[in-house]
Parts: structure tokens; sequence; C-alpha cells
């Protein structure tokens, strides 16, 4: 399934899990204390090939459409990172719920790495 769809009076919305990353990509990088969103093997290996790939945050709709949402991260140096960890989960469920209206379920952090600021 690559969208959510919602119905309304006038006939479906469809929202794209591309929309939904675009979302939690921004709302991750608002967060002071982010260097980037990190890459997966994906994306790295689409890189080395020549090509562009859009993000390594993963999402997930389920049928009940609950999204999960996974968001690798590179944290700035100095940071506490359990602290921008939470501080980015709260940002993108906030972003999510107001842009879309869809049910979080889940929205989990990976800390790949640590760079300087």
């Amino acid at each position: 399934m690559n969208s959510d769809e919602l119905r309304n009076e006038l006939g479906i919305l469809k929202i794209h899990k591309n929309a939904i990353t675009s979302i939690s990509s921004i709302a991750a990088i608002e967060i002071d204390g982010v260097k980037r969103v990190g890459k997966d093997l994906k994306s790295m290996l689409f890189e080395l090939a020549g090509h562009k790939f859009s993000s390594a945050i993963k999402v997930e709709i389920s049928k009940n459409e609950e999204v999960k949402v996974e968001i690798p991260l590179i944290i700035k140096y100095g940071y506490n990172i359990p602290e921008v960890a939470k501080n980015v989960q709260e940002n993108v469920r906030m972003a999510l719920e107001k842009m879309s209206n869809l049910s979080i379920k889940d929205i989990n952090v990976s800390v790949q790495g640590i760079e300087r600021g």
C-alpha cells in the first residue's frame, strides 16, 4: 500500500507515503541538534550508482490506517541524544497529525552517527 485513502463528501483523498516521508524529514531537520536525516543501505547504493534517492525514512501504513515512521538521524556533536530524539518524535508527530489527520502509531528514531555542527 503506497498511500492512505480518506473519503469525504467530495470524494477520495490519497496521501502517498512520499508525502508522509517529506513531512517527517522536514520536521526532523527543524529540531536543534539534528545534523541531517541519515541514509540506509538502499539510498547509499542508489547514490553510488549516480541516482538521487529521496530518503531513508521508512513509512508503513497498516490496514487500520495507523502510520509507523522510522527515521535514521545524524546528530550534531555535543547535543544530548535522547533529548534530540524525543524532540524529533514530538515534532514529527505534530506535523503529521496537523498536515494529514492520520493516526500515528509509532515514530522510531535510530541515531546512526554524530558529526560536528
